[in-house]
């Protein structure tokens, strides 16, 4: 065990395998700067899961809510840490998926695709529904359906990852920026706002209010519990650091630095702004629809405030939406080379865009107009379930990828495959620890998920059956069906 702790100052790129060269890599242009990958990373870890969730998850779990971002986090941090290795084994824009058919053939490369298409397609159908809770906070779009508002954010998202992935590492840039700029503005707002006991809807924020409402588990320890279906679906996105490695010019210097900054990402953003929401008002105030953030900041008495942050988390849930059509078309295309997905999504354009798969996500996540025609009220709540599933099946994917890549170094001797001087420590119960908290997570989603957490986990055989279809289908044009 001794050699997994070796510090080591710089990557060391282990010498990749030809035979498992990822023809889906193919075609990309180098077109991402070190500042665009790590923002992009940074925007990855700030999404609608915080930015909108975490106000009806206060009403489940009080302030107790920050203990499940902080546990979630150091999981999510196990799961970036492994990829990171991964990559600077061997940068692939098809990333997990990439490692998976290296490490585990065909299947397991089938498997991990498909889910993480299912993750970002659902994700993408909760990111156009928080588009549309936001765009009626204004009176203005308040008599626009629901559905149509969503349908427009998928249409305005597409356009900009169809252009050119420069543009998309410019915008994403921006609106990461925006986040960030944001996040951070609230917090020193809200140390402002205790420091001199400036009121919040009449009420003096501080410890107080927390303490006068109930402590910090008002409702129990087990609803800490049963949120972590959902606080694991507002780190989606963290893994988006692997797939941009296969279009930046540097990764074994690139990544790295995005993957340390994951920590302390995880510390700021999630876990001291829930704690902060909980100092500011009860955590009875808040609401499912409404950003708390929003809420918070539209009753300090500072006109517009509230509409100025309602206006930074829209743009948060387009970032978003725009980091999940580039990542599957990426991921898509890299299956569709292998023969695991259908032709037309590995179609690439003369700008060096994987198309064909953007626009297979898009056409996915525009189910998720119809429900918010259908069950506007409930649309948010039931994607998310399916999305933190497929979140579950990435990371469990990843974190197995990376269980055989260390074995596989271990077992090759002098002259094969090292490890990277950037890896997981702890290997290999912290992989077994990730994978064993991933599979609780998805039978608590049964157990305590209420209607929708067990329609979710009902639906994992259905999603099981349409899988082997599909791979019975798909194995016709594999070039080596034994795998």
């Amino acid at each position: 065990m001794a050699d997994e702790y070796l510090d080591l100052s710089t990557p060391t790129l282990g010498p990749p395998t030809q035979a498992v060269a990822d023809a889906g890599d193919e075609g990309y242009a180098k077109s991402l700067a070190p500042r665009h990958v790590g923002m992009i990373a940074i925007g990855g870890a700030i999404g609608t899961g915080l930015l909108l969730g975490a106000g009806g998850k206060l009403l489940v779990a009080g302030p107790a809510l920050a203990l499940s971002y902080a546990v979630a986090g150091v999981f999510a941090y196990f799961v970036v840490r492994a990829l990171g290795e991964l990559t600077l084994h061997r940068p692939s824009s098809g990333s997990f998926v990439s490692y998976a058919r290296e490490f585990m053939g065909e299947p397991g490369a089938y498997i991990a695709g498909w889910m993480y298409v299912l993750n970002w397609s659902t994700t993408g159908m909760a990111d156009s529904t928080a588009v549309a809770l936001y765009m009626h906070y204004w009176a203005a779009f308040r008599s626009v359906p629901q559905w149509l508002l969503a349908l427009c954010a998928l249409i305005v998202v597409l356009t900009i990852n169809l252009v050119s992935v420069r543009l998309f590492g410019e915008i994403e840039f921006w609106f990461a920026l925006i986040k960030v700029t944001a996040i951070a503005s609230f917090l020193v707002v809200g140390v402002w706002l205790l420091g001199t006991g400036h009121e919040v809807a009449g009420r003096t924020p501080g410890i107080s209010l927390i303490r006068e409402n109930g402590g910090f588990f008002p409702l129990g320890v087990l609803p800490v519990f049963t949120v972590l279906q959902s606080v694991v679906f507002a780190y989606a996105g963290v893994e988006m650091v692997g797939i941009t490695a296969g279009e930046t010019k540097d990764p074994a210097k690139v990544v790295p630095r995005a993957v340390r900054s994951v920590t302390w990402r995880i510390a700021l953003f999630y876990v001291c702004s829930v704690l902060m929401l909980a100092l500011l008002l009860p955590w009875n105030r808040y609401s499912a629809s409404e950003s708390p953030f929003v809420t918070v900041l539209s009753k300090i008495g500072v006109p517009g405030i509230g509409g100025v942050m309602n206006l930074v988390v829209l743009t948060a849930a387009m970032s978003s939406l725009n980091s999940g059509f580039y990542s599957t078309g990426r991921v898509l295309r890299s299956m569709a080379a292998a023969g695991s997905a259908p032709r037309f999504t590995g179609l690439m354009n003369a700008r060096h865009v994987p198309y064909g798969g953007i626009l297979f996500t898009c056409a996915f996540a525009t189910f998720g107009v119809g429900l918010n025609a259908w069950l506007p009220g409930q649309a948010f709540d039931i994607v998310v379930n399916f999305a933190a599933l497929g979140v579950a099946t990435t990371w469990i994917m990843v974190m197995l990828c990376h269980l055989l890549f260390v074995r596989r170094t271990r077992a090759a001797g002098p002259g094969g495959p090292v490890r990277p001087g950037f890896r997981l420590r702890g290997w290999p119960w912290v992989n077994a620890a990730t994978v064993l908290f991933l599979l609780a997570i998805v039978v608590d989603m049964g157990a305590q998920g209420g209607a929708t957490g067990r329609w979710t986990v009902a639906a994992i055989p259905v999603i099981a059956a349409v899988l082997l279809t599909g791979w019975v289908l798909s194995r016709r044009r594999l070039p080596d069906r034994s795998r």
